[in-house]
């Protein structure tokens, strides 16, 4: 297999963590460089489809700058009747113009956290404030917390990863 052109669309170090793991761990040869690439979305993505959508345009952002596959990541909130819940999807986008998408975990969150969430507040400075420390979306992530650290975020976005590259992989045969 030849040497991979991959781009994670994101600076975050729980994103770029995941997707390096899982390309790694499946022996890739690849070349993994993050790029900043806007989701398009609101900042907290509020439903399944816009976090989704989010995905999508970071992993077809990112690609066109000159590489095999990207990746995008995103992490959202959609509702259920009995709450908020925490969703993750993924995107992987090809130069020739493919693209899968996956989805992942999907937790319930604390009422109290839920209703900082409906005032426009982002999930990740609401768990900052709810653990008293800083940057958790950068590693544990809220699932990290929610789950007493059985999994982390970049855990959870590798579980992802590893969907979008079976489809991309079966895709190739």
């Amino acid at each position: 297999m030849r040497k991979i052109h991959a781009a994670i669309a994101s600076n975050n170090p729980a994103k770029i963590n995941a997707v390096s793991t899982v390309l790694t761990e499946l022996n890739f040869d690849f070349d993994l460089q993050p790029v900043d690439a806007a989701s398009g979305v609101s900042a907290q993505p509020f439903s399944i489809e816009e976090t989704r959508h989010g995905a999508v345009n970071r992993a077809q952002t990112a690609v066109k700058a000159g590489f095999d596959v990207a990746i995008g990541l995103e992490g959202g909130v959609f509702e259920m009747e009995n709450g908020l819940y925490l969703c993750n999807w993924g995107a992987l986008a090809t130069k020739e113009g493919q693209l899968y998408t996956a989805g992942g975990a999907q937790l319930p969150l604390p009422n109290e956290i839920a209703e900082q969430l409906k005032t426009g507040v982002e999930l990740g400075p609401i768990m900052d404030a709810y653990t008293n420390e800083k940057g958790i979306r950068h590693h544990k992530g809220a699932v990290g917390i929610l789950t007493a650290g059985l999994i982390n975020r970049d855990e959870m976005f590798q579980h992802v990863v590893k969907l979008l590259l079976g489809q991309y992989l079966f895709g190739t045969d």
